[in-house]
Order: C-alpha cells, then structure tokens, then sequence
C-alpha cells in the first residue's frame, strides 16, 4: 500500500512528494477536461483549476482503467465529487455511486450528476435507486385506506395528501412529497417492507414504484445509491444492487469513512420486539379480512403481543446496552425470551391452518417462521460474532454483531474484476490509512492523500483552552460552558457547539440560553431535537448571527460557509462510550493478538471523528473561523499531539486574547 507518510517533524497537511507515478491512460484528457479553458470551467459558475482535484481525477481514471482498487482521501475544498464523476462518466462504464446519506443522494442526482453531464456533454442515463421503505406502495396504500385504522387528525391529513401524491408522481419518492415529513408515522403503512410485499402476486406489480426504480436502475450506465441500501442488499438481497452488481465495471464509495460501521450494522443479525409487533398487527388485519371464522384472531395475536412486551420489561431501564455475558442468569430476560418463542409457535400453528385462505396469511406465516427462527438462533455462533441487547422506551432487539466485517466484505469483492473507489475528507489519521483498510480488509490496496487547498494557518486558529478540568469531572460541561462564553461573544454567534452526548447538548442549550438573557445577547439558538436537522440548518444560515448545539447527526455532512458559521467548539474528544458491547468485544480480541485496544482502535476512531467535527468550519477560500477543542487531554496526554497533528494545519494557541483578537477585523 502507498500511502502519503509525513516526514518527521512536518505539519499534517503539507505536500508530500510522490513518486513520480507512469502517465495513466487518461492523463491528458483529465488534464484538458480541469483546465481554465475546458468544458468545467465553460459550464460550471466558479469553478476553478485546483491541482489536488486534477490529480485525483487522474488517479481515479487509472484505477477505472486498470479495474484496481483506490482509496483517495481528498482534504476539504478538493472537490472530490467532480474528481470522481468525470472519470466514472466518461470511462466507468456500468458504475455504481454509493453516498453516505439519502440527502447527499438525492444531491448527487439532482444537482452534482446533471452539472458534470451537461458540462461534458456526456451521453449517460442515470438513475436513483433508494430502500423499498422510501417509495409509495399501491396495495398498502389502499389497505389503508380501506380499514382506517387512523391514530391521529394527523394522520388523515398525511393520508390525503399521500393519495394525492400518488396521482402525479412518478417516481413515488417520499422524498418529493414535503407536505408530509419524511419520519411521519403514515409513512409505515403506506410503503413495503421485505417480508409484507405481495411481490409478482400484487394486482399493481405492473405499477410498482419499487420495480420501476429497479428496472430503471438495471437501464441505466450510472446508479446512485447510499451505503444502507448497498448492505442491506449484500445482507438480505432485497434493494435491487444485487441485480446491479454483477455488470458493473465500477464502484465508488464517497463518504467511505462510514462503511465499517454500516456494513457491520447489516453484516449482523437483529430481531425486535417492533418486527413482532408489527407482524400481529398485520395478522390480525389480514386474519379479520379474509378468515373471520378460521380463528379468534384477536386473542390469537394479543397473547404474543404481551410476551413481547414482557420481553422489553425484563429491562427497568430506559435505555440499556448489554452483553450476554452481562445479563444475570437470574434475569427475567430468559424465562421471557423463551416464552416469546413458545407463543409465537402458537401463532405460527394458526397461521399454518388458515393460510391457504389467502396469499397474504401465507405471507404473514412466512415471516412468523423467520423471526421464530431468528429469536430460536440467536445464540448460535458466538465465537464470531458479539451477543447483544439493546432496550429501548417501548421494545428491545436482539443483535448478532461479527466481530470483524473485513473477511465478509472482501468476500462480495471477489468474482468479477472491477475497479473500487474509496474516498472521503478523513481515511487516515495522520496520513496513515491502516486503520480504515484493516476494518474492511483492504490492506495492500493503493492509498493516497490529496492536500486541501485551503490555507488553513491564515484562515483558522485550533484554541485549547488553559484551566479546563478533566472531561470527567463533576461540572465539566458548565466548565466548558463558561469558557466558551467569552469566545461565542467575540464571535459574535455564528457558532457550532457539537457535543458527544445528547445529555450534555440539554444541558448546554438550557445554560446558554439563560446566559444570553441575563447578558442581552441576541443570538437565535438552535437546538438538535427541538425540530428537523434540515430546518434547523436553514434556520441557523439565515439567521447569521446563530448559535446551534447539536452532537453526532452535525460532525458531518453539514455545509454551512461563509460568515454564518465562525466559530466550531468541542466540548471533549469523541471516543466511543466504553460500555458498547461490540466496542469492548472487538477490544478484547486485539488485546489478546497483543494489540493495544486503545492505540489501534479507540484512538483512531475518535481522530476520525474529530477530522469531520473540525471539517465543518472551513468550507470556502474566503472562510474565517476558530475550531475550539476543550479537552484538556489533547495537552495533557501523550496521545494528544497524534490527534492534534491530524487536524488541518491551523495556528494554534492556548490564549483566550488571541481568539478575541482574531474575530475583531470582522467586526470593523
């Protein structure tokens, strides 16, 4: 693997020099195509030549062409999304473009693809391909409608407007419908899920938004995709990339930093106590519709309904992550686990005798079957994998987590010779990509690092505070508060406060807002949780003197540029709770292939993190701004000066004076 090592003593982020690598097939075209006198700079408004993105795109065009592995780590400001689309449309043939997000999707398909295509004039069909739960269903559409089995005004509202819809779209995209939110409740009865779609049996199988998607996605030379529904297929082959994949001749993966932890969240096995809720609901409905007389559906689904229940109240906790290990045999978990099972096989025995009655109780024996079945393996292969069970307000889920997801995932990279590209603003901690290739199997695979062209000693300061205690330490987040007071001030807002817990995002917003009373400061504040992220962005750009406090969901993938967002703090470094039991399993592992858990897994993970937290504040040439880290650690331990050399080459100091300092030519 080649990668990009700083030399001793040089500031993350300078230029290392290569060696000089073979002209690749497509150099020159790559060359003419960024140039200021090519079809980029004709077309596209502000673009201009930056060599980092030129040399990507190069690097990009000759793993296409060579069907190689690449993993590109571009530096904020690259470009990196044009430095993968040229190459991908011009010379990808059959590509596949998984994003992060559905969000970042959905701009890549209506903004990013449609800008490059037009500017290259480039003959390529390209599709959107999204989860079967983000598309209109016909059949359960009228389902719905047909029983009312309505919970809220609400909800016949949504519903109007969802018929509506369905009488002029023609994608089905809940995505186009923003009359009713995304996350509203109606959505669930209105869309398919894997185990309740009545598939090539369904009267609108021929008007199916899913099928449509899918067949168009088979058509088309470029699909996009994000990391979920690209899993999910591998784990379930039910999104249709399974279709896709043996005829694609390229893959990209851009906010690739993602991946382990979505591919382990789909590599492993989870059963709920919702997925068997959800399953007596639709028994009951579908018994009631077609069987009536077969059986006393009602008694025949609550009895399983209150041993799921029982299940979830095993746990007097709100929120509770354990190990197997960690449950006492004593615990009413296990009675009630083996009770769930023994009601569900009754279930089942009903099930088996009314189903011939209809193909929609068939289908719902069939899932009955494979919960039964997942519940029943659920302890099966534990040397492998982590046991464990999350309790949330009203259900609880039983997860089978691998504990390492590198041999699965190259096993779906083998087969059919295709290039890989793997590329995101933070790979490596400090130009060392092992980390992330040894999670997903990739050592050995070209790597490199891509400068940003920022100048980052002019346009930002890194401040960590003197005086702060220790991050566990009683009152340290008021601690925090109180020294990011005078700084929020000098800012004049325009502030991030990205906190690690959502505990300490309560606290912060309840302390700043009654600060900004006592002290007349009439910073909007804007809070996670209080209404949609994409709301409280727009709310917080417009408002330009904004303060929003906001913990993982705003690390990344969040663009705010210019003026509106100055200053970024951080109340402590983002290292994982200690008490994930995946954490501490794969932990325990390295620790007896005599690895040190902390340095090769815990470290580099937080460093990742913080990279795309400290990622927020410069966005532009022109941007200006403070990244404030107040953890002392960063100082004070001997792993500190690894994750501070990681971050872009800011100035730094440690002086109050030199931050106020710095915001007062903007205030002039």
């Amino acid at each position: 693997m080649s990668n990009t090592a700083a030399p001793q003593g040089e500031l993350p982020g300078a230029t290392v020099a290569q060696p000089e690598a073979p002209p690749g097939k497509y150099d020159a075209d790559v060359d003419k195509l960024f140039s200021p006198m090519g079809p980029l700079a004709a077309a596209v408004r502000g673009f201009s030549p930056r060599q980092s993105q030129t040399e990507m795109a190069k690097a990009i065009a000759q793993a296409i062409a060579s069907q190689q592995t690449l993993i590109a780590e571009a530096g904020t400001g690259t470009g990196k999304t044009f430095a993968y689309l040229v190459p991908a449309l011009l010379w990808g043939g059959k590509t596949i473009i998984s994003t992060g997000t559905k969000n970042l999707q959905d701009q890549l398909f209506l903004r990013d693809i449609p800008t490059v295509r037009a500017a290259l004039k480039a003959p390529v069909a390209v599709a959107l391909l999204k989860g079967r739960s983000n598309y209109l269903c016909h059949y359960h559409l009228e389902r719905t409608q047909n029983n009312g089995r309505m919970t809220s005004r609400e909800d016949v509202g949504h519903l109007r407007e969802i018929a509506r819809f369905k009488a002029m779209t023609k994608t089905g995209d809940k995505a186009e419908l923003a009359r009713v939110p995304e996350n509203a409740t109606i959505w669930n009865l209105v869309t398919s899920t894997r185990e309740n779609c009545v598939g090539a049996e369904c009267q609108y199988y021929q008007d199916c938004f899913v099928m449509k998607a899918r067949r168009e996605a088979q058509q088309a030379d470029v699909v996009v995709v994000n990391h979920h529904l690209f899993f999910a297929d591998v784990a379930l082959k039910d999104t249709g990339v399974a279709e896709l994949l043996p005829s694609a001749n390229t893959i990209i993966f851009d906010e690739a930093h993602q991946l382990p932890d979505t591919a382990t969240l789909f590599f492993g096995q989870t059963v709920s106590t919702s997925q068997i809720l959800e399953l007596c609901r639709d028994v009951l409905a579908e018994g009631l519709a077609h069987a009536r007389g077969g059986a006393d559906w009602a008694k025949t689904v609550t009895v399983v309904e209150k041993a799921a229940r029982d299940l979830r109240l095993a746990f007097p906790q709100d929120s509770v992550k354990l190990s197997l290990a960690q449950i006492a045999p004593s615990s009413d978990f296990f009675p009630a686990l083996k009770h769930l099972r023994d009601e569900l096989d009754g279930m089942i025995g009903t099930l088996e005798q009314q189903a011939e009655r209809a193909e929609t109780i068939e289908q719902c024996r069939v899932r009955a079957v494979e919960l039964a079945a997942a519940l029943a393996n659920w302890k099966e292969g534990a040397d492998e994998a982590v046991l464990w069970v999350e309790a949330f307000t009203s259900s609880v889920q039983l997860h089978k987590t691998p504990l390492s997801i590198a041999p699965i995932f190259n096993s779906q990279r083998e087969g059919v010779p295709r290039s890989w590209i793997f590329t995101s603003a933070t790979l490596a901690v400090k130009n060392d990509f092992k980390h992330f290739t040894e999670q997903l199997g990739l050592t050995g695979e070209r790597a490199q690092t891509w400068p940003s062209p920022f100048d980052y000693g002019n346009q930002g300061i890194l401040y960590v505070p003197t005086g702060l205690p220790e991050p566990n330490a009683f009152g340290y987040t008021d601690a925090v508060v109180d020294c990011a007071l005078p700084v929020i001030e000098a800012a004049g807002g325009r502030t991030f406060f990205l906190c690690t817990t959502i505990r300490a995002v309560k606290q912060v917003a309840e302390r700043l807002r009654a600060e900004f009373h006592a002290r007349d400061l009439a910073f909007p504040l804007f809070v996670q949780g209080e209404r949609g992220r994409t709301e409280l962005l727009d709310s917080f750009r417009a408002a330009g003197n904004g303060v929003l406090i906001g913990s993982q969901s705003f690390w990344e993938g969040v663009d705010v540029r210019g003026e509106a967002l100055s200053l970024v703090i951080i109340d402590k470094l983002p290292f994982a709770p200690p008490d994930d039991p995946v954490l501490a399993a794969r932990i325990e592992v390295m620790e007896k292939q005599g690895m040190n858990g902390f340095m090769h897994h815990q470290l580099p993970e937080a460093i990742i993190n913080l990279k795309q937290g400290a990622g927020r504040l410069i966005r532009d040439e022109g941007d200006r701004g403070v990244l404030m880290i107040c953890d002392p650690r960063i100082i004070s331990k001997p792993y500190g000066r690894r994750i501070w050399q990681s971050l872009p080459p800011f100035k730094r100091t440690r002086e109050q004076q030199d931050v106020i300092a710095f915001f007062k030519p903007s205030e002039e």
